[in-house]
């Protein structure tokens, strides 16, 4: 995973003209602003006759040695900058192997050119994996930009006064030079030449039946277990040492379980190495080592005081570029985290976000009214992903150069959980799972494909804690009294008027609206953030912690 900025012109001296800077000079300088994202290497690249700077920010986890970007075709027409991993790049190779002989990609995303090259823009149906990529083939002066069908990795789009179009990972990247910016939107991609910038418009390539149609289809466990396992498995291609988030969950715990075992495999000595945060006494600690034991990882834990995470507020919400309450308050024990994993030699580490949105696993989905809601609230919360959870993981981890992989949002994955029946996933009490009708518990599907030996029955039935109140209750706690030292009551009361754009309606949201503002000030940049909120209309508290939904601590069992 890496971080790339674009810049096309229509006119290749236009951006000369509105800068003392050399194109070079200008690319290479905004870039700089998400250098923490490679810390490894910095690819550049300027067609200063056409108008065109790529750079590349990279952080070496598949061909270490070979990969450097930008990425040229054989005949030095093509050029790409990607940021990502294309999982299926092994069986592509071979299959652009049959036509090329001898091709040996330098990376995984060396197959993107030579897709291009035969399939055009259709090369999206082909690529499986997290990635945004910009490409340009000078030949014919024609981009083509591209993001993951759930956004796992950011991308950001904007116009300058000039007329140019910029592309980059991160927001920061863009403001103060676009005046016009915004997300570009995942599962999309932008093609056209040069001459066209100014009509260049995203359009939707991954469009998938669960999006439109309600499912139908019955649960197949032992299916639903294959699948889940091939994913993590695609998800080890790796060239570097990596390990795993173990939060004591469900989700992290499985896809560490699953990746033990795959590691025991290829190599009988070889332990994974887990890592969990919290404080002190905190609930996730507990089962975190319950399930190291069991699986036999090598596994850390790293504890934090409030005032550890207090400090970081402010370089968090630079880092995240995100002013929305739940996902700053899932991120500062990540962020703390992230560090320590970078410090071990670590680059990579596998994480379990996602389930909740793909099987129904938020406290506040016991309060869905019927089937069809229920299933129109995953498809919302999948397609929010890339502005909540998603955001959250990559952007706090990439902070400190760290890759972070999501084997639960592999597409065909997705796809797959997506497409199975809502009464086979919904928990609470409406449901006819198997002709039953009895109070179930969230993601109950998912623990029942893995029943058995993989995970120790407190962790495989644990109900589900949201992060942010796993790692301790005390920081959720003091983050309000914590803004509210630095928020009036006047100030509140005047909220609407200085924040029209999504107006704070507490202290704590406050607070985080008004550092943001300080870092990325202007409209375009409030208005790439949404707010994380439980459905207030299906009687929901507006507060996003676990905590303060019924369901918490609801007595029920298996069934």
């Amino acid at each position: 995973m890496c971080g790339i900025l674009a810049i096309f012109s229509p006119d290749g001296r236009a951006i000369q003209a509105q800068s003392v800077h050399s194109l070079r000079e200008l690319a290479y300088r905004q870039s700089g602003k998400q250098r923490h994202r490679g810390p490894d290497d910095t690819g550049v690249l300027v067609i200063a006759e056409q108008g065109v700077a790529l750079v590349h920010e990279r952080l070496a986890v598949i061909g270490v040695e070979t990969g450097h970007q930008p990425l040229q075709s054989r005949d030095g027409n093509i050029s790409l900058i990607a940021n990502g991993e294309i999982y299926n790049y092994v069986e592509l190779a071979r299959q652009i192997a049959t036509r090329l002989p001898g091709y040996q990609p330098k990376s995984d995303s060396n197959v993107i050119i030579e897709l291009y090259e035969e399939h055009g823009a259709e090369l999206l149906q082909h690529i499986r994996g997290m990635f945004s990529f910009v490409l340009y083939d000078r030949r014919r002066r024609q981009l083509l930009v591209a993001r993951d069908p759930l956004g796992i990795i950011p991308l950001y789009m904007g116009h300058d006064a000039a007329g140019n179009i910029w592309f980059a990972s991160e927001m920061k990247c863009l403001t103060g030079v676009c005046q016009q910016l915004g997300i570009f939107p995942p599962g999309h991609v932008a093609a056209g030449t040069v001459e066209q910038l100014q009509q260049l418009q995203p359009v939707r390539y991954y469009k998938p039946s669960w999006r439109r149609v309600m499912p139908t289809r019955q649960v197949q466990l032992q299916e639903l277990r294959a699948q889940l396992e091939l994913a993590v498995r695609t998800h080890l291609q790796c060239d570097v040492p990596f390990g795993a988030l173990l939060s004591g969950g469900v989700d992290s715990s499985l896809i560490a379980a699953i990746a033990a075992r795959i590691m025991r495999e290829r190599n009988a000595g070889h332990k994974l190495r887990t890592f969990s945060v919290g404080m002190h006494g905190s609930p996730d600690f507990e089962h975190a080592h319950l399930v190291a034991q069991h699986i036999g990882s090598q596994h850390e834990e790293i504890a934090f005081s409030v005032e550890d995470c207090l400090d970081g507020v402010r370089d968090l919400i630079y880092h995240l570029e995100s002013y929305d309450v739940a996902t700053v308050r899932c991120s500062l024990p990540m962020f703390y985290l992230a560090r320590h994993i970078k410090s071990t030699g670590i680059k990579m580490i596998l994480s379990g976000e996602g389930a909740d949105e793909i099987f129904g696993g938020y406290l506040y989905f016991h309060k869905a009214p019927n089937y069809e809601q229920f299933h129109e609230e995953m498809v919302t919360r999948c397609e929010q992903l890339h502005v909540s959870d998603i955001l959250r993981a990559n952007k706090v981890t990439m902070s400190k150069g760290l890759e972070l992989r999501v084997p639960f949002l592999d597409t065909s994955l997705v796809d797959h959980v997506m497409s199975i029946r809502p009464q086979d996933k919904i928990p609470g009490p409406l449901n006819e799972y198997l002709g039953q009708r009895k109070w179930r518990m969230e993601k109950f599907v998912l623990r029942q494909a893995f029943a058995g030996d993989y995970l120790p029955d407190a962790v495989l039935w644990r109900q589900k804690e949201q992060f942010s109140d796993g790692v301790g209750y005390a920081l959720i706690d003091a983050l309000p009294e914590f803004a509210a030292r630095h928020v009036s009551d006047a100030q509140l009361l005047a909220a609407q008027e200085r924040f029209p754009i999504n107006p704070p309606k507490t202290k704590e949201a406050f607070y985080y609206r008004c550092i943001f503002e300080e870092q990325f000030p202007g409209e375009a940049a409030a208005n790439t953030v949404e707010k994380w909120a439980p459905r207030l209309d299906w009687g929901c508290p507006e507060d996003p912690s676990g905590r303060a939904q019924t369901a918490h601590d609801q007595a029920y069992g298996k069934c």
